[in-house]
């Protein structure tokens, strides 16, 4: 395979990304208080994980995530020209704007645990007629894939950037955790190019049939995720030659959400494949970043479990969802309430009078 590219002046905002070393001095903590609590210890399995995750990205021992929120990149791809999807890039801004008016899926299911939605245009085709959809456009889409790169490097980086100053400026709004979505007709395309550059693997393995394409359709999508890597070729030893060629500015979005939540201390939650991509991207740029990641569930695409396992993620929920949106972080959301809530203000061992359990290995 290809060796990775040298770095060029536009990657230099990304390359000088500081994480601050992450004190585990306070997960050690958590941990303590997690099996001071009066009941088995580790009881609560990946949740106590998650909430001593929490607490070690913060800093802040007394976790909380009151304040919380679903940002849903929007972006257009090029690649749907190869009938690798049902829809067309209308429906992109249509979803965006239902999401601006509180009507969209995620919303709805975000709405019952005070969960705030917003939707971002990194680069949608038709500019969205709502109010309230943040503006963070690179361009009008990206370019088809089957038949050039996606973007230039410096779309790419510029597309990351935007992604970190986004969990910036919601972490100064008082938002403790951020959950990652998305919403881009033909992204589980692009996001599979981007997977199949990065594990080496073939696209008739790693393809799926997204949102329900037929047999015909699912052809058509592996054959232009084939050309794609042939024609681009794709450094896999250099992510943003990955995401450039292959990728969109929604999974570019989001892969700087990633490294801004190391960078500014903010847990974010890794959703399904194209954010489980975006992940993968930011990781591979910035290894420690996977710090701030927190999954949530594991989608029905066979690349998402295995970047996940690559990247030491374990993600609890395991329903076979693969709506979008955001919907697969957003519920993880609801069963931190639960953990965290315990963590808080679990009786202890002490309180009830009774000998603790043993920390055995």
């Amino acid at each position: 395979m290809p060796n990775a590219r040298s770095a060029s002046a536009c990657d230099s905002q990304i390359l000088n990304l500081r994480i601050p070393p992450f004190d585990h001095a306070v997960a050690d903590a958590a941990r303590t208080r997690w099996n001071s609590v009066a009941k088995p210890i580790g009881s609560l399995g990946l949740l106590e994980d998650a909430v001593t995750q929490i607490a070690l990205v913060t800093g802040d021992l007394d976790v909380d995530i009151s304040r919380r929120c679903v940002a849903v990149l929007c972006a257009d791809n090029g690649v749907v020209a190869e009938g690798v999807s049902q829809s067309t890039h209308e429906v992109t801004t249509t979803v965006a704007n239902n999401i601006a008016r509180g009507r969209s899926s995620v919303c709805l299911m975000c709405r019952p645990f005070g969960i705030d939605c917003m939707a971002v245009d990194l680069g949608m085709v038709c500019p969205p007629g709502a109010d309230g959809v943040l503006d963070r456009r690179i361009a009008a889409g990206t370019g088809n894939i089957a038949q050039g790169p996606a973007m230039t490097r410096e779309q790419a980086a510029r597309a990351i950037m935007v992604g970190v100053d986004l969990v910036e400026g919601l972490k100064r709004q008082g938002y403790g955790i951020i959950a990652t979505g998305e919403m881009g007709i033909g992204n589980t395309t692009t996001a599979t190019a981007m997977a199949c550059a990065f594990l080496e693997g073939d696209p008739k393995a790693l393809t799926t049939r997204g949102a329900g394409l037929s047999d015909e359709g699912l052809r058509r999508k592996e054959e232009a995720i084939a050309r794609a890597l042939e024609i681009n070729k794709p450094f896999t030893d250099d992510p943003l030659d990955v995401l450039s060629k292959v990728g969109g500015f929604d999974i570019a979005g989001m892969c700087g959400m990633f490294l801004g939540g190391a960078v500014h201390r903010v847990p974010v939650i890794v959703d399904g494949l194209i954010s489980v991509v975006a992940a993968f991207c930011a990781w591979r740029l910035k290894p420690e970043c996977v710090n701030a990641m927190i999954a949530s569930h594991v989608s029905s695409e066979p690349a998402a479990g295995l970047m996940l396992d690559q990247m030491g993620l374990r993600a609890p929920l395991h329903a076979g969802m693969r709506l979008g949106e955001g919907t697969g972080a957003a519920s993880l959301i609801p069963l931190l309430d639960m953990a965290v809530s315990l963590y808080r203000e679990g009786t202890t061992f002490e309180a009830c009078g009774m000998a603790p359990y043993e920390v055995r290995p």
